[in-house]
């Protein structure tokens, strides 16, 4: 019954998905690409702001209630006029579908594994499920509370109607994911042109190389930092002569951006920078109407995250945060040894060719240097990408200066000293790098062909047989190469889905399945876990985070080694014993105390006088 009821609201939230993009089709007149990410990233901040409010759970059935109102509008209109229902698309439109269609199903096959998931990410969307609000300074399960939640929101709003699972979770992630990528292909004007559809399904198919790291099988969100920003730019220049309608459709991607992370202000920031060099170049003649919508699309997109640092300073006043930073190295807590040893790390780890970021840095600066040089000799065409180049250049090096500053003054000492999280970190900037030479060479490619489409007949849209010829490879060539790129993607994932019952996650919730309790209870018993430390999965609090999250217990703590003399002493401190794995060792000892042969399963402990007493339950 309760699968039924996920379904039925399934369907209707996405009709109400689909009332709001027939409505912003016909109120605003955008393109198609930007309808859905535009559509998403308004609900995001909508339910952004009334958890804020208080309003979590109200926010989200009003928007929902009317998505499905401006539906049945348009059915009703539709009937009226006695319309016939008809669904066209493209070969682009048709390809990019069912290519998402087929990730997104892969990734409701997939379960959450990354540590982060746990630590914050899952955890703090699993209590907002759980309370219909926002976490508190009296959340004891969420040790960062001062991590934004915008695409928290909005996964808030798909799993609220659609079902708690992690699959769910994923899928509404994937959902702002491909709705980017969807943007960033309305950088191109001549629809006919299927090489320009091509060449950015290969450009863009890259991108995957620099989130290999964590994939898009969790709820990080360092991949959709550049790539929210790479379908902003896109939006500024496909409508870099109609600056207001540019405004009006970035106004909730860029709101969005700012929280969701503490480094998204600093990928607003670029999309900003850049909306205001548009309207300076392409203004031909001052008007206070556009100023306006610039100045107030500044001022808007910073509303959530000036909400949110309000929230931190108010209702989580004087709680420590993490990354909280210190007004200098002294008050960090780091000595001026510590902080050398930090740049000089910072500075190999950030010139290491091995890495994948400098790989993809170098990579994409001598193809950026090439293509530009092929085309000014050989094509005899004046390209951008050199501009480009060097406006992304240095975009990069301010980026890099700003996590150097963030591991100097901001991170704990434990985590700066080995650069936790650097590759995430990197592989974000170079992402919105890659991403943004690769849109930059697309209307370069889009310039440069003899006829632009209108001029001529389509049969003769091409200068000679010959390069007719060359176009048609290079569509061959370049599907060729992303086919296989995203080949290799969907292999990995489904790899990663497969070989789920290996994994720590898999272990623990076999023994503890997924406790939800009514109005977000939290479990306050005290939970002590036994597994191995295999891949230090219990000296990195990583077992005891997934424990933490799927009892939505606060007190869980882990051991991987009984000692015989403190065995009594150990255990009296806690209410339960949870075996996630074995060993021989162990029950040996556990039969020698408590008389018990020694499972995986959550043993209760009791005391009768001096003697300790565990019961499987």
């Amino acid at each position: 019954m309760l699968y039924l009821l996920q379904f039925v609201m399934g369907v209707l939230l996405i009709f109400s998905f689909m009332g709001y993009m027939q409505f912003v089709r016909k109120a605003l007149s955008i393109r198609w690409e930007f309808i859905p990410v535009f559509v998403f990233s308004s609900i995001a901040c909508i339910v952004f702001l009334s958890g804020l409010a208080g309003q979590l759970y109200i926010g989200s059935l009003v928007l929902l209630f009317v998505g499905l109102l401006l539906y049945g509008g348009m059915v009703f209109l539709g009937m009226r006029r006695g319309a016939s229902f008809r669904i066209s698309f493209s070969l682009f439109q048709f390809s990019f579908l069912a290519g998402t269609f087929i990730f997104l199903l892969v990734l409701f096959q997939n379960q959450l594994t990354h540590y982060d998931n746990f630590s914050h990410w899952a955890i703090v969307l699993k209590q907002m499920l759980s309370t219909d609000t926002f976490p508190t300074p009296d959340s004891n399960l969420i040790d960062f509370k001062n991590y934004p939640l915008g695409t928290s929101s909005f996964i808030y709003y798909v799993c609220r109607f659609m079902g708690h699972s992690q699959s769910v979770m994923l899928l509404a992630q994937g959902l702002l994911i491909f709705s980017c990528f969807y943007a960033m292909f309305g950088i191109v004007s001549e629809k006919k042109r299927f090489l320009l559809y091509a060449f950015l399904g290969l450009g863009l198919s890259t991108l995957s190389f620099f989130n290999l790291t964590i994939r898009i099988t969790n709820l990080l969100v360092d991949f959709l930092l550049p790539i929210y920003a790479l379908a902003i730019l896109t939006v500024i220049y496909q409508y870099r002569h109609d600056i207001k309608r540019a405004c009006i459709i970035m106004l909730p991607l860029a709101g969005v951006l700012t929280v969701i992370k503490s480094t998204g202000i600093i990928f607003a920031a670029i999309s900003l920078i850049f909306l205001v060099y548009t309207w300076l170049k392409h203004r031909q003649e001052f008007s206070w109407k556009t100023a306006l919508a610039v100045i107030g699309t500044i001022c808007g997109s910073l509303i959530p995250y000036f909400g949110w640092s309000w929230r931190m300073a108010t209702v989580f006043q004087g709680v420590d945060n993490k990354f909280d930073v210190a007004t200098s190295g002294i008050q960090s807590g780091k000595t001026a040894e510590q902080m050398h040893e930090i740049l000089w790390l910072f500075l190999k780890s950030s010139t290491d060719i091995t890495t994948r970021p400098v790989i993809g840095i170098v990579i994409f600066e001598i193809v950026a240097i090439a293509a530009s040089i092929f085309a000014y000799v050989v094509l005899k065409k004046k390209w951008n990408l050199w501009k480009a180049l060097i406006a992304l250049d240095v975009v990069l090096l301010l980026y890099y200066a700003g996590i150097l500053a963030l591991y100097l003054f901001s991170m704990p000492l434990d985590e700066a000293i080995v650069l936790a999280g650097f590759e995430r970190y990197a592989s974000s900037i170079v992402v919105l790098f890659a991403g943004g030479l690769v849109l930059c060479a697309a209307i370069d490619l889009e310039r440069s062909f003899h006829y632009r489409i209108g001029e001529v007949p389509d049969y003769q849209a091409f200068k000679t047989v010959e390069t007719k010829g060359h176009y048609q490879k290079g569509i061959i060539g370049c599907m060729a190469i992303a086919a296989t790129i995203l080949l290799s993607e969907y292999n990995g994932i489904v790899s990663i889905a497969k070989t789920y019952d290996t994994t720590l996650p898999y272990k623990i919730h076999a023994v503890t399945g997924d406790r939800w309790y009514k109005d977000g209870q939290e479990d306050n018993n005290r939970y002590l876990f036994y597994a191995s430390d295999r891949d230090q999965q219990v000296t990195n609090y990583y077992m005891q985070y997934v424990g933490k999250y799927f009892l939505y217990a606060p007190h869980v703590d882990g051991i991987v080694l009984f000692y015989e003399d403190n065995m009594d002493n150990l255990l009296s401190g806690y209410d339960y014993l949870v075996v996630v794995e074995t060993d021989r060792n162990a029950k040996w000892l556990l039969k020698k105390h408590y008389g018990i042969d020694m499972q995986e399963g959550i043993y209760k402990i009791t005391r009768s006088g001096e003697q300790i007493i565990l019961t499987l339950t």
